[in-house]
């Protein structure tokens, strides 16, 4: 779905236009410009995107009928829209760290010189 697709279905569920919520959708698939595909959703479409959502717009948006709309509902909704549900970060990196690629594992250790103590 588009932002504008859920800004849509935002306005059928809670009222006012689609105007209303498309800051919102719009800020949770920005990250589309970091991949161009389904995988962007890995960096704000969880829990703590929505937790994210919420410090970033506050707690409600009031809607153009006048109506509080809580954020964490119409983040709930876009998640649950593009996902079946609200998953948490580890379901999206449970994938990443149970089957990695090799370039993943190539982390490289400093050695670290104890200081001398006078």
């Amino acid at each position: 779905m588009t932002p504008w697709d859920h800004s849509i279905s935002t306005s059928r569920k809670y009222g006012g236009k689609p105007s209303d919520y498309i800051e919102i959708h719009d800020w949770f698939d920005c990250t589309k410009q970091y991949t161009g595909d389904w995988g962007h959703r890995m960096l704000r479409h969880h829990a703590a995107g929505i937790q994210w959502c919420i410090e970033k717009f506050g707690h409600c948006i009031i809607n153009s009928d006048g109506t509080d709309v809580p954020t964490k509902l119409i983040g709930e909704q876009h998640v649950k829209e593009d996902c079946g549900f609200v998953p948490t970060v580890k379901d999206w990196t449970l994938a990443v760290t149970q089957n990695p690629k090799d370039w993943m594992l190539k982390v490289k250790t400093k050695k670290i010189k104890e200081m001398e103590t006078v």
